[in-house]
């Protein structure tokens, strides 16, 4: 299987300034901070990183740490725009903003997939704050957006009427996706399109756990029973980086034999402004009709 690299370019609100030395400067809208990225192995283009705020790991390889900021920043966010899409950025605990920006050429790709199907009906699965949806939303599918988070949920909502959106066709669902994709099975339903970005590891509203590596073949197994030969994509990521985008790639190749249509594998990635080089983010595995 060749493998795809999807590019995050530069937009008037998101840009990759410069990275290197294990870290990255970010733009945000007009704010600018620095996150530490391990795979940004080389030295970076300069030394002048002025930025508002930076989050500094802690001693953990959970993910620990907290935000330090030089210039005040808004504690509860800043609107930010994608196209016809705004929502709220915001330090997390989490060391990110609020969204995913090298999602933005997969947004484009599934807008493109439905383009030709008025309502389409597409599933987000750990839709997170929603700006996933709400692209695919403004792209004319009709959505069903779903996070274990309340707060997650609420956040996408807010965004959604941010957007100019709150009376579009959007399911919220606040649920262990897992769960939620059974019973979506039981009941018979499909879906034209099916998104999903399943962390590492969670937790649903009711204790229920998350293992990527155990469960993902079970949920994709599902997914695939919510799809049939008229539906038009299944787009997976994935953040943890021990896993391989060959191994996503085949367990989709083997999932969907017996359809039409194509899987294809990679990595996202996005352009850094200073010298245009990819800093890779994650991977990916396709299934496209």
């Amino acid at each position: 299987m060749e493998l795809k690299t999807l590019i995050g370019e530069p937009w008037p609100d998101y840009g990759l300034i410069d990275s290197g030395g294990g870290r990255k400067l970010e733009r945000y809208g007009r704010f600018r901070f620095i996150r530490p990225e391990p795979q940004a192995m080389w030295q970076p283009a300069t030394s002048d990183w002025r930025a508002d705020g930076e989050f500094i790991p802690g001693s953990d390889e959970d993910g620990g740490g907290r935000w330090y900021y030089e210039q005040p920043v808004p504690a509860e966010g800043w609107p930010l725009r994608w196209r016809d899409v705004s929502f709220q950025s915001s330090c997390t605990p989490f060391r990110h903003l609020g969204f995913f920006p090298d999602m933005a050429p997969v947004w484009d790709d599934l807008r493109g997939a439905i383009a030709d199907k008025p309502d389409a009906e597409v599933m987000n699965l750990f839709g997170y704050t929603g700006v996933g949806t709400l692209a695919l939303s403004a792209g004319g599918a009709r959505m069903v957006h779903v996070d274990a988070s309340k707060k997650s949920v609420a956040q996408a909502r807010a965004n959604a009427a941010l957007s100019g959106m709150e009376d579009r066709p959007v399911r919220w669902i606040v649920e262990d996706a897992a769960k939620f994709v059974a019973r979506e099975v039981r009941r018979g339903r499909r879906y034209d399109g099916i998104l999903l970005d399943p962390p590492k590891y969670g937790r649903g509203p009711d204790g229920e756990v998350w293992r990527l590596e155990e469960d993902l073949p079970g949920l994709i197994a599902h997914c695939r029973a919510l799809l049939d030969a008229d539906s038009r994509f299944l787009f997976l990521t994935v953040y943890a980086v021990r896993m391989s985008a060959l191994a996503i790639g085949e367990l989709l190749r083997q999932a969907f034999a017996d359809l039409p249509g194509t899987v294809e594998a990679g990595e996202l990635a996005v352009r850094e402004e200073k010298r245009g080089l990819l800093l890779p983010t994650a991977i990916w595995a396709r299934w496209r009709r």
